[in-house]
């Protein structure tokens, strides 16, 4: 079933929060950092000119994602998750294809995100849309993130 997206609507923070939540909780400790970005993504993703975007199934938010301004044309996907009972239906394929696209629309060069080398199948997903491992920052927000991987559009 495909998802229909949908740019931020503050009805659906919560499901932001949450299935953010469940996802990291699942797999990493919550970090400082998620709290902050979960709690407000009105501060700390939309106001620098980022975005947050949801997929919905039957008017459900089943999925999400934010895109964050870090540098011209640079844009870093980060928050992506999928609810657990709707995972492995390729709703993570159908959220990166309309991100792709939707970052090629704004002009966007360079896609950029944050993971674990233990994330098998998000790392599959990623490599299958061409992302390749670039170096890690040293000033990484992310505790946990030991890959770093980029797209050029």
């Amino acid at each position: 079933m495909a998802l229909t997206f949908i740019p931020y609507d503050p009805a659906y923070r919560t499901a932001f929060f949450d299935l953010n939540k469940a996802w990291l909780e699942a797999y990493f400790l919550l970090e400082p950092y998620d709290i902050q970005v979960l709690s407000d993504p009105e501060t700390m993703v939309l106001q620098p000119g980022g975005e947050v975007h949801f997929g919905l199934l039957d008017r459900e938010a089943i999925a999400t994602f934010a895109l964050t301004p870090r540098a011209e044309g640079t844009l870093e996907l980060n928050k992506m998750a999928v609810k657990a009972s709707h995972r492995s239906r390729g709703y993570g394929h159908q959220m990166m294809e309309y991100l792709i696209g939707l970052c090629r629309q704004r002009g966007v060069h360079t896609l950029e995100l944050y993971s674990h080398t233990s994330l098998a199948s998000a790392l599959h997903l990623y490599r299958k849309f061409g992302f390749e491992v670039i170096p890690l920052p040293d000033n990484c927000v992310y505790d946990r993130a030991d890959i770093r991987m980029a797209l050029a559009l």
